[in-house]
């Protein structure tokens, strides 16, 4: 009959440990629902935290960072107090363009405003970025996309599903469709 070697404890705990850090190290250095919407030019984000900021800035070359979100959704939170800082040290600058929640299609005025950051060389690449990433954001780089970007409404519509993380429902497909006309 063989005999069975014990195994040693510490083998596996080497192993877990090092697993734990490779998630530690994915999830310190991962930008929620990140997207290069076209390289050197737009980036769409959830919120970034952390070591992002600074990712964003050596691998990306972030110049301006915009946030759909508005004050009250922010003011009282840490994320806020840590982007305001980060970009202030890193000469990035940062835009507030709120979009509301519940409608998250932005106006006209907002999709000007966009428009203009967009069309200032000086603030490119941009990061557009809310609390997700998924309505307001993909809505709004929607509009660069028709208005700058020289895409058509099904090479739009198959980016903003990319950002989404779905299919565009009939609303966001009429927004796309009346952003061309």
């Amino acid at each position: 009959m063989k005999n069975k070697k014990k195994q040693s404890p510490i083998g596996l705990i080497i192993i877990l440990l090092v697993t734990a850090a490779v998630f530690f190290l994915v999830g310190h250095f991962h930008i929620k629902n990140f997207h290069v919407v076209e390289p050197g030019t737009l980036y769409t984000s959830g919120q970034p935290r952390g070591m992002d900021y600074t990712r964003l800035l050596y691998k990306y070359h972030i110049a301006t960072i915009v946030n759909v979100r508005s004050a009250s959704e922010h003011r009282e939170r840490n994320w806020f107090n840590e982007e305001i800082t980060w970009a202030k040290n890193n000469g990035v600058r940062y835009i507030e363009l709120p979009i509301r929640r519940d409608n998250y299609f932005p106006d006209k005025k907002t999709q000007e405003q966009f428009l203009n950051i967009m069309a200032d060389k000086e603030n490119l690449p941009v990061l557009l970025h809310g609390s997700g990433g998924r309505k307001r954001v993909p809505m709004l780089a929607a509009v660069w996309l028709i208005k700058s970007g020289g895409l058509s409404i099904e090479e739009t519509v198959k980016v903003i599903e990319k950002i989404n993380g779905r299919r565009v429902t009939k609303a966001e497909s009429k927004f796309i469709s009346d952003l061309a006309n």
